[in-house]
């Protein structure tokens, strides 16, 4: 039997609770930033952001070699604090928004697969992460 390892990545936002919130939960916004890397885009996505709705976002390599949906069913919303939700695979993520003044921390777990390396598993949510943030932070 296999003991599902927990992942967590973290950033601190320069942006306050609701313009955090609105950028990563809008399609329009995530198609913005949801990649690990310059040659990586998401040219769909789609959210029901509440417990019970689904969500999907296409990624894709610019050149067309590969690309994946990533989606799942919501566990758990609430407003400006938590998302939770169980992957098509099964995994579960979970991420907190914290509040701090101008800035909003974000906290996200999730379990590993078995694939790849933890590692690689780790480097590639934390960039998607950082672009969030430099998406965040660069956007009006």
């Amino acid at each position: 039997m296999q003991i599902s390892n927990k992942v967590t990545v973290e950033t601190t936002v320069h942006a306050p609770i609701e313009k955090v919130w609105t950028y990563w939960t809008e399609p329009d916004h995530i198609k913005n930033w949801n990649s690990a890397s310059e040659d990586w885009h998401t040219p769909f996505a789609e959210n029901d952001l509440r417990a019970g709705g689904s969500f999907v976002s296409r990624m894709e390599a610019k050149d067309g070699s590969a690309g994946f949906d990533m989606g799942g069913v919501y566990d758990e919303v609430v407003l400006h604090e938590r998302i939770s939700y169980t992957m098509a695979d099964g995994r579960t993520v979970q991420i907190q928004f914290k509040e701090n003044g101008n800035e909003t921390e974000i906290v996200e777990t999730f379990d590993a697969e078995s694939t790849h390396p933890v590692e690689f598993q780790q480097q590639g949510w934390q960039a998607i992460l950082d672009n969030f943030k430099n998406y965040a932070e660069g956007s009006n």
